[in-house]
């Protein structure tokens, strides 16, 4: 006989606690557990037989729902009861929690991952849950109009897609329901998902010496088919760096990271991440950069298959393949292959990728910000020459008014489309930093020109004086 594996368990007596390994049998591939074998596969037998044969069947039936077979053996001349649990259609539960057999452990499904486990069994995934309240009125016609501009000119999309109404747009990527946006659809083309989603944003930080030491930070909102622009604007704008070089005459500004490569793995995070899970999060240091998302890799899948050819499995399928069919990512599994051949090329360590603290992380090395940090500030690639002379200091005074009332025009203009929008969306369309939004917001409350109604998260803006 084999030893404990996956599917195997071997115990010396019953005992009504293996009721759990029977729960986490028949949610996961099935299995036998053999009573009267030790566990070092020493035979010992069974004491009354015939007793157990119709006791411990009538336990598993009467606390778990599932009906196992039951056979006698005789090993090494004892008596051995055979208990075969198949995989079941249907959640199974003992005691109200539910198990699951992973390699040679069980496990309890809580939170999320069990969230993610009832509706797996279940025949459902989240994404194509209808969004309870929601219409489509809740879907931007904007996000809408970017996905169909890069699906065409992609070639994954027909021209004619843009004379499809918007309920055909989402029907046809199988995103609505009776009428009814899923939550896939709120996510990718919603006016605000995270109304109903808070933690469908991205969040940046940079950090200093320590996790303790946060410099700065950021959370990109609004729909994911977007986001991930959003997120490339700040962090070159923000926490990236762009040397300057020159090739021959050509002057030359790359961002430090091959930028092909980071929006490959920008994407993968957003599609793979357990969407009613956790934040999506990087946290920049001085020499490297880590991504983290929620979610571990599919069955049987290991950090090397993924570094290998392999078939794409996607956490979420439809949104997977809206962003293909967008071309923001390879549809055969080909993604890390080119995100690689994207660092070999820029003569670039490679990043490497691990599964932990229930999720999935990227970790991304500053080789070219550690080899000009003493030269290059963050956001800054060149120092330009100072004047000072009189008349050109009352020209930047007049230049510096006039830009300030742009920006402020601006974002009155921003919140009479999106009363939602945030300070980081505001910034990225203004081309300012975060800061300078919130200190114009600051005057325009204090004019009394808008104000904030609810929260500041979940809330929204109203101009009330303009």
């Amino acid at each position: 006989m084999n030893n404990e594996n996956q599917n195997t368990e071997y115990k010396r007596i019953w005992k009504d606690e293996y009721l759990k390994w029977v729960s986490g049998f028949a949610n996961a591939q099935g299995g036998k557990i053999y009573i009267g074998i030790d566990d070092d596969m020493t035979v010992v037998g069974v004491d009354n037989l015939h007793k157990q044969l119709e006791d411990i069947p009538n336990k598993i039936i009467s606390n778990t729902g599932v009906f196992p077979e039951t056979n006698h053996l005789t090993i090494d001349g004892k008596d051995v009861i055979e208990i075969v649990i198949e995989p079941c259609g249907m959640p199974i539960s003992y005691r109200g929690v539910y198990y699951y057999r992973s390699g040679a452990t069980k496990q309890e499904f809580r939170g999320t991952a069990l969230h993610q486990f009832l509706l797996k069994k279940m025949g459902l995934n989240w994404e194509d849950i209808p969004c309870n309240g929601v219409t489509l009125d809740d879907i931007d016609d904007g996000a809408i109009e970017y996905f169909l501009d890069h699906a065409i000119e992609e070639g994954r999309m027909e021209p004619e897609s843009r004379k499809s109404s918007k309920e055909e747009v989402l029907s046809n990527l199988g995103l609505i329901k009776d009428g009814i946006p899923t939550n896939g659809a709120v996510l990718l083309f919603g006016k605000y998902p995270q109304r109903r989603f808070v933690t469908s944003s991205f969040k940046i930080g940079r950090f200093g010496a320590d996790d303790a030491d946060l410099l700065s930070q950021d959370q990109i909102e609004g729909n994911l088919i977007q986001m991930t622009d959003k997120i490339m604007q700040v962090l070159s704008s923000k926490y990236l760096i762009r040397p300057i070089h020159y090739e021959g005459i050509q002057r030359k500004e790359p961002l430090e990271i091959p930028e092909d490569a980071l929006r490959e793995i920008i994407f993968n995070s957003i599609i793979h991440k357990l969407q009613f899970g956790t934040w999506n999060q990087m946290s920049i240091y001085d020499d490297h950069i880590r991504l983290w998302n929620e979610g571990v890799l599919p069955e049987n899948y290991t950090v090397e298959t993924l570094m290998s050819k392999h078939t794409s499995k996607p956490r979420n399928p439809k949104m997977a393949q809206v962003f293909y069919r967008a071309g923001f990512i390879e549809a055969w599994g080909r993604g890390y292959e080119k995100i690689m051949t994207a660092f070999d090329q820029a003569n670039l360590k490679r990043p490497e990728f691990t599964v932990e603290q229930g999720g999935f992380t990227a970790t991304i090395y500053r080789e070219v910000f550690m080899s000009v940090r003493g030269d290059v500030k963050p956001n800054q690639t060149d120092t330009e020459h100072i004047q000072t002379d009189p008349s050109a200091q009352k020209t930047t005074q007049k230049t510096t008014q006039k830009t300030t009332q742009k920006t402020t025009q601006k974002i009155l203009d921003l919140i009479a489309l999106n009363p939602y929008i945030t300070r980081t969306e505001m910034a990225i369309e203004c081309a300012v930093t975060p800061d300078a939004i919130k200190l114009q917001l600051k005057k325009l409350k204090d004019k009394g020109v808008i104000r904030r109604v609810g929260a500041d998260r979940g809330g929204y803006w109203e101009i009330i004086n303009h």
